[in-house]
């Protein structure tokens, strides 16, 4: 039997009396799910737990994938809801919350993105985070329930170490969002563009184009993102300075992806990335903003 059949005959959680889809798709999950709210923190303060708080949207790949393999499995949930005030929050909903514990995540991650995974204390500061997680170790990253089973020991055994660490990193978040005078920023340099081309350069692959690690560590199945926004820089930066090697790495990604299976041959438009260097298996998701963008970049190119 599916998973999903298999989790409808369960009693729904609390997400059952919200209007978001996103929140909806997750009622009836064996996870205790809460939506962002009093109720969920007077709990988390009352049990003394911490709050693993999952914000996504209702057509994020990843996030569906984190949910078929760690939300809809028993086993999960049991460690989740046992240790854990859970709470659910549609981004779509709720981009003010997405914006500061992504920022959040950033800071301790070095990297962000949906499902956005984040564990905090009971007054709602961040002290652990990250993206998805697999069910089992992969790429880099810990299986999920080891992990969950790594922060109950830690806030067990150094809780207060745990709240030390969230009140610095919240003070870097309230300092991120001070305004700093104009008088006191400084005077950007030319030097700024010439460094960001060069690091471009560094990160450039020549043979099938676009960016990534070092030319010499490229790994054939690394995902390869279009990224639009350095196609733009270099566009720019070429107009600025003339330099020939800025158009040639524009050109070059461009014509490499029209040719490869990011683009989608009979719907048009390209697929979000490459799962591989060449640009040739695709991650089946398009982006208004990266399609809106990349076709500037081939009319300018063209």
């Amino acid at each position: 039997m599916h998973g999903s059949d298999k989790t409808k005959r369960k009693t729904p959680n609390a997400l059952i009396k919200e209007k978001s889809p996103y929140l909806l798709q997750h009622a009836y999950n064996p996870v205790n799910w809460h939506p962002w709210g009093k109720e969920a923190f007077i709990r988390a303060k009352e049990e003394n737990k911490p709050i693993f708080l999952s914000i996504g949207y209702s057509t994020c790949h990843w996030c569906h994938v984190m949910a078929r393999e760690s939300f809809e499995d028993e086993q999960t949930a049991e460690i989740l809801n046992a240790n854990f005030i859970c709470i659910k929050v549609d981004r779509e909903e709720r981009p003010d919350l997405d914006e500061i514990y992504m920022k959040a995540v950033q800071m301790m991650a070095g990297t962000g993105g949906w499902p956005l995974s984040i564990f905090l204390t009971p007054d709602l500061k961040p002290f652990y985070g990250g993206t998805y997680f697999p069910p089992e170790p992969r790429h880099g990253l810990p299986a999920f329930n080891v992990l969950l089973w790594t922060i109950v020991n830690f806030w067990r055994d150094r809780q207060e170490q745990i709240e030390q660490n969230s009140e610095q990193i919240t003070q870097l978040l309230r300092n991120s969002y001070i305004h700093k005078p104009q008088a006191q920023a400084e005077r950007i340099s030319v030097d700024i563009l010439d460094n960001a081309y060069e690091q471009l350069v560094l990160h450039f692959d020549s043979n099938y184009g676009g960016f990534g690690v070092e030319a010499k560590a490229w790994s054939v199945e690394k995902p390869k993102f279009p990224l639009p926004s350095y196609l733009s820089f270099l566009l720019r930066y070429y107009y600025r300075t003339q330099k020939d090697f800025a158009l040639k790495m524009v050109a070059k990604t461009l014509y490499t992806m029209a040719r490869g299976g990011i683009f989608d041959q009979l719907g048009g438009g390209f697929h979000r990335y490459a799962t591989d260097r060449f640009w040739l298996i695709p991650h089946f998701e398009k982006m208004l903003y990266d399609n809106a963008l990349l076709s500037k970049g081939f009319l300018k190119t063209s």
